[in-house]
């Protein structure tokens, strides 16, 4: 029984990861912008120029079937993001083939910015939330934490969508299944939030 089980489980695992790969990518979506506050858009207005702490789930548009992470920091009083850190689980490689193992077998992360993070023109997705100094604090204390203990990347177990869903979750939404395209998922995450 246990020799079945072996053989079965990367059919399976695989069969997860296709299903990630059987959508397209719609063209790129507006980017949205809520309050982690309730109180309507004059108080986002307000918030976004006086506090300025934003976080913003993200996805793009790769040779693959893109990639989700997210970005976080300050603005300016025009809503322009100050120095912002990317945070996103990615194989720690440019090299294709780790990433193709890691449709099979978990590969090295890294957790870090990788290339077209911050370039307008591959964004497909993208929910900023507006978060006082305190909330803003305690996410990024999560964020680095997850990103310390986060080593490993899989395209079934452990892909950018489970890393990014865990840093929502510890905020409070809800989160959709991490075995969407990232388009879809950050545009399901926003919508089930109410963005």
């Amino acid at each position: 029984m246990t020799f079945a089980v072996s053989r079965i489980l990367p059919v399976f695992l695989l069969a997860f990861a296709a299903t990630a790969c059987q959508t397209q990518d719609k063209k790129p979506q507006p980017a949205f912008v809520s309050s982690s506050h309730t109180g309507g858009p004059a108080k986002l207005l307000s918030q976004t120029r006086e506090q300025g702490y934003f976080i913003e789930f993200r996805s793009r548009y790769a040779l693959s079937y893109g990639h989700t992470y997210a970005v976080f920091g300050r603005t300016n009083a025009a809503g322009a993001m100050i120095n912002p850190e990317v945070a996103g689980l990615a194989p720690a490689t440019n090299d294709a083939a780790p990433y193709v193992l890691g449709h099979f077998f978990p590969v090295p992360a890294e957790t870090g910015a990788s290339d077209g993070d911050l370039e307008e023109e591959y964004r497909s997705a993208s929910w900023r939330v507006m978060l006082t100094e305190a909330e803003y604090n305690k996410v990024v204390v999560f964020i680095r934490k997850l990103k310390e203990k986060s080593r490993v990347w899989h395209a079934s177990v452990y892909n950018c969508n489970a890393f990014v869903a865990e840093i929502a979750r510890s905020m409070g939404y809800k989160t959709p299944g991490i075995w969407l395209r990232p388009q879809e998922f950050i545009t399901r995450l926003r919508e089930m939030n109410g963005g």
